[in-house]
């Protein structure tokens, strides 16, 4: 039996033999190294608030409750900024017994922040699935800064599967850094909860660090590429002092880790999006990084991790160097097909500080 994170043929596996049950065909490049993009489906609700079906209530009764008013998204249609939305995926599950399964935004998602997670019939967790099951899945949406129009098979969050216990362990996450680099820093920092990462303030005065979000702005089609002028959506943040930041609070940030990182093709890796060890901020909504990312032999060399940063209740100082988040890494059951890279046409290889793939 398989054991780790299942790789991209492994996952086409699924559909052939019906644990992934779609009504049309899958998108071409649906299916990556690691994971499952999840495509939206025809309608959309409109909720008065997030919430969790619990055990022993599907997320179709909690929406006779809780749900506003309905809507189709065949056309499209636009999702407005502090609202929360929930809408049916077009993909459905009818797991084995021993493949269960995790959600996470897409790159570009969180790079809009925009706030998504996976429910399923009886859950009492978000962006979890439980192994054998059998239901349908939806995306709960809610654009924090800036509105934006979707489709029935947009695609705003992807979807991993695992067998086992595929968690490295810390000793088992150490011999891996010493074998093949995890990330640049010379000195790296590693516990049980992963290795850390640090934010990136340095560079002489004026240079550009991050970027944060512009208010009241157009909406943004998030299937269109390089569509919308950077200046009309986003503010160029630039080194000041002594290479410090003051987070304001609920205002959303752009920024990039010190450190490159590496993810070998036998491995796959997890963002923490939260920790509170180190302040009261979430870094990195889009949490998933695919095996190659930051791999030399896939073009990869050099990647930073773009973070995804807002500020909670009250306003923090972050400095150059601070540690902002911890990276997983899991055993993949198997090396994918193809690797995260220039095979794939992906958007984040290579990437230093960058902004999604919407603006030019």
């Amino acid at each position: 039996m398989l054991q780790g994170i299942l790789p991209d043929r492994e996952i086409a596996a699924l559909f052939e033999a019906g644990a992934l049950i779609a009504p049309r065909e899958r998108d071409g490049d649906q299916i990556q190294p690691a994971s499952l993009d999840l495509r939206l489906g025809p309608v959309a609700y409109r909720v008065r608030a997030s919430f969790l079906p619990g055990g022993g209530h599907s997320v179709e009764a909690k929406l006779e409750r809780f749900a506003l008013h309905e809507f189709s998204l065949s056309g499209g249609a636009v999702l407005e900024t502090g609202c929360v939305y929930v809408v049916p995926l077009l993909e459905r599950l009818a797991l084995p017994d021993h493949v269960r399964a995790t959600a996470n935004p897409k790159s570009s998602t969180g790079r809009l922040d925009i706030f998504t997670r996976v429910l399923a019939d009886n859950a009492q967790e978000f962006d979890k699935v439980p192994a054998g099951y059998h239901g349908p899945l939806y995306l709960e949406i809610s654009p924090r800064t800036f509105p934006i129009l979707v489709r029935e098979g947009s695609r705003l969050s992807q979807i991993r599967f695992r067998c086992g216990e595929p968690t490295l362990s810390l000793s088992e996450l150490t011999a891996l850094h010493e074998r093949v680099r995890l990330t640049s820093g010379e000195n790296a920092n590693i516990s049980g909860a992963g290795i850390a990462l640090s934010i990136d303030l340095s560079g002489v005065p004026g240079s550009l660090v991050g970027y944060r979000g512009k208010r009241h702005t157009g909406l943004v089609d998030v299937d269109r590429r390089a569509a919308y002028p950077l200046a009309e959506y986003w503010e160029p943040i630039t080194r000041r002092g002594a290479g410090e930041l003051v987070l304001d609070p609920d205002e959303f940030y752009i920024l990039v880790s010190k450190e490159a990182v590496h993810v070998p093709p036998d491995h796959a890796a997890e963002m923490t999006p939260f920790d509170p060890l180190v302040g009261e901020f979430r870094v990195h909504y889009a949490g998933f990084f695919d095996p190659g990312f930051g791999h030399s032999a896939a073009g990869g060399a050099g990647s930073r991790a773009v973070l995804e940063v807002r500020s909670h209740d009250v306003p923090f100082i972050l400095e150059d160097g601070q540690i902002v988040g911890r990276l997983v890494y899991e055993r993949m059951a198997a090396v994918p097909d193809r690797l995260y890279g220039a095979a794939l046409s992906s958007n984040y290889q290579a990437q230093g500080l960058k902004l999604s793939k919407h603006f030019a």
